[in-house]
C-alpha cells in the first residue's frame, strides 16, 4: 500500500492526534511513521502502531457537560521505519509515495549539530539537515512538490522550518533550481495543535482527553490532508495562539501562584485543586474580572467565553491527573508570555482599568 502521509515522531501525543484523525477523517489516510531518535528501546512500538489491527486511544474526559469515555482504534499507521538504520527506504517512501509530511521532533528538533555541515545524510544530524537531504532526494528524482505540516510547538513552526532548511540549502552549495523548489513551490503550513495526552497505553497507544485541536493556517497550495472535526483551516493562527496562551495556558499559570502560596500538597492536580472553594474563587475572579475585560476590549467577547467554558471542562476533566509540580516548571517564563504579554496586549488595546490579581502574580513571580 501507498502511504500519502509521511511522519517523523512516534510520539504518544501523534498517536492520539494526528494519526487518529487521519484514521477518522474523509478520506482515510495511510502513514508511514519514521522513528527520528534511533532508540532501540523503541522497537517494540514501532512493530505494534503498524499492527494490522490498529492500537487503541482511549477518550476520557467531559465535553459538552457529559462525561465522556471511549475506546478508538487507529489504523492509519500501514509501515514504521527507523531513520537511524533504514535510510534508504525512508528516502524511497519520502521521494514516490508522500504528499504529505507530518513532523513533531520534540524541543530540540530543529536545533542545529555539527553534522548539519557534513554533505552526505547521517543519522545524527537535526530534523531541518535531514528534510533537506530528503527534499533534495524528491527534486532530483523529479517528482512533484509535496506539503510540510510541522507540528512542534515553535510559533509559526512552518516558515521557522522552511527558513532553516533553506539556509542548509545554500551552505551546501544547492542549485538555484532546488532552493526555489524548496523555498517556493514545497508548501510550508504552520499549524497549531492541542490536545493532552496523559498516558501511554503499551505497546503502542495512548489516552487522551476529548478536546483537540489540529490549526493549520491557510497557505497558496495548501490543501488539508483530510477533513476531520478537530482539523481547522484559519486564515491567522495568531488568534487560536492568543486564547490558549491567555486563557488556557494564563490560568494553569495563576494555579501555580496560588498553589505555591497556599501550601497546597507537592503532588496536587489540577481538578482537585480548583476544587477548593478558596481556589475556585480566585480563579473565578481572575477571568471574569479581568481576563474576560480585557478580551471585550479587544473585540472578542464571545469567542473568549466560549473558549473558557471549553477550558475549565478540561480543568476538571476527572480522569486526568495533571500535576502543579510539572506546570510550575520555568514558572518565571511562563508568568512573562502568559500573564505580563497579556496585561500588555490589553494596553495596547486601549483597556485602561487595573488588573491587581494579575499584577500581583508577576510581581511576586519576579521575587523568586
Amino acid at each position: 500500500m501507498k502511504t500519502p502521509v509521511i511522519q517523523f515522531g512516534t510520539s504518544r501525543f501523534l498517536q492520539a492526534h494526528a494519526d487518529l484523525f487521519l484514521s477518522e477523517g474523509t478520506p482515510a489516510m495511510a502513514v508511514t511513521v519514521v522513528q527520528t531518535s534511533g532508540d532501540p528501546a523503541r522497537a517494540g512500538r514501532l512493530a505494534a502502531l503498524a499492527a494490522p489491527e490498529g492500537y487503541p486511544v482511549r477518550v476520557r474526559g467531559r465535553q459538552d457537560g457529559r462525561v465522556i469515555d471511549e475506546t478508538r482504534r487507529v489504523t492509519s499507521v500501514k509501515r514504521c521505519l527507523s531513520m537511524a538504520v533504514q535510510y534508504d527506504e525512508v528516502r524511497r517512501v519520502f521521494v514516490e509515495e508522500a504528499e504529505y509530511v507530518l513532523s513533531n521532533t520534540g524541543d530540540s528538533g530543529y536545533d542545529g549539530r555539527p553534522e548539519d555541515r557534513e554533505p552526505d545524510f547521517l543519522p545524527a544530524m537535526s530534523f531541518p539537515a535531514k528534510l533537506y537531504h530528503l527534499l533534495a532526494a524528491r527534486h532530483a528524482a523529479g517528482a512533484v512538490p509535496l506539503t510540510i505540516l510541522p507540528m512542534e510547538l515553535i510559533a509559526d513552526n512552518g516558515k521557522v522550518l522552511r527558513g532553516l532548511v533553506g539556509a542548509l540549502a545554500r551552505a551546501n552549495g544547492a542549485s538555484a533550481d532546488l532552493i526555489r523548489y524548496i523555498e517556493e513551490e514545497t508548501v510550508w503550513a504552520s499549524s497549531l495543535v492541542d490536545r493532552i495526552v496523559s498516558a501511554p497505553i503499551e505497546p503502542a497507544g495512548a489516552v487522551a482527553e476529548p478536546y483537540a485541536l489540529w490549526a493549520i493556517e491557510r497557505t497558496p497550495g495548501l490543501v488539508a490532508p483530510t477533513q476531520h472535526p478537530s482539523i481547522q483551516l484559519v486564515d491567522d493562527l495568531k488568534e487560536i495562539e492568543t486564547l490558549k496562551l491567555h486563557i488556557l495556558n494564563l490560568g494553569h499559570t495563576a494555579l501555580v501562584d496560588m498553589w505555591q502560596r497556599h501550601g497546597a500538597p507537592a503532588d496536587a492536580v489540577v481538578r482537585a485543586f480548583i476544587a477548593v472553594p478558596v481556589v475556585e474563587a480566585e480563579l473565578a475572579a481572575i477571568f471574569e474580572h479581568e481576563v474576560l475585560p480585557a478580551f471585550v476590549a479587544l473585540g472578542r467577547k464571545d469567542e473568549a467565553k466560549a473558549y473558557l467554558a471549553t477550558t475549565m471542562e478540561r480543568f476538571a476533566n476527572p480522569f486526568l491527573d495533571h500535576k502543579l509540580s510539572d506546570i510550575a516548571q520555568n514558572h518565571r517564563q511562563k508568568v512573562e508570555r502568559r500573564i505580563e504579554a497579556f496585561i500588555h496586549l490589553a494596553r495596547d488595546a486601549g483597556y485602561g482599568a487595573d488588573m491587581p490579581r494579575l499584577s500581583a502574580i508577576a510581581d511576586r513571580s519576579q521575587a523568586i
